[in-house]
């Protein structure tokens, strides 16, 4: 590993790079890392978001890792570090700037490999209520199937979607029925992160 160290001591983190004593909340180099994820215009990392990071010409550190719910990550050499609330090019400089102090002339990208914080959430009569993550675009009829579909005692034309934007909560009506038969698809809604369908 070529390490240009511009300081003696950097302590702890260096040496158990150097010795391979590291945890398993570090990167570790992998053979075959995961392919780049579709990235929204206004993504911003998130808890569980899997990021690569890597090092030009320094495989050793280099890695994937995933973000903590407190929303920070460890990296070999350079510790703790927030990554929630960031985009990935503003970690990305930040892990630069931090780099600087034991690397000469470090080069580094930062690659959202997944994104597991942005999710949805139907409860209510379908077969499994609970969480999605939403990795792509998702409509209101895809996230009922992803929870199994309704029950036998389900109000299939009264579910609601409740969305919070700013503050303000908003609700919008599904019909079911009529969006299976193919009628008033106007309701079959593209799902945002933090939605909730409701199924009573």
């Amino acid at each position: 590993m070529r390490l240009c160290v511009k300081r003696f001591g950097i302590g702890v983190a260096l040496a158990a790079v150097l010795s391979g004593d590291t945890d398993a909340s570090q990167p570790a180099a992998s053979t075959q890392p995961q392919p780049a994820a579709v990235v929204p215009a206004d993504y911003l990392i998130g808890p569980e978001d899997v990021l690569g990071i890597v090092f030009w010409r320094e495989t050793e550190i280099s890695g994937d890792v995933t973000v903590r719910p407190d929303g920070r990550i460890s990296l070999p050499m350079i510790g703790e570090m927030a990554a929630a609330g960031l985009r990935p090019e503003e970690l990305q400089r930040q892990i630069l700037k931090a780099a600087g102090k034991y690397l000469n002339e470090p080069n580094i990208s930062v690659v959202v490999r997944a994104i597991n914080s942005l999710k949805i959430y139907v409860t209510g009569r379908v077969t499994t209520p609970g969480q999605h993550a939403l990795k792509g675009p998702m409509t209101v009829m895809q996230a009922i199937a992803l929870s199994g579909g309704l029950t036998e005692y389900a109000d299939a034309k009264n579910i609601t979607i409740l969305r919070t934007t700013a503050g303000r909560t908003q609700s919008f009506k599904f019909n079911y029925r009529d969006v299976a038969r193919g009628k008033k698809l106007e309701q079959n809604i593209m799902l945002r992160p933090g939605d909730t369908v409701v199924v009573p």
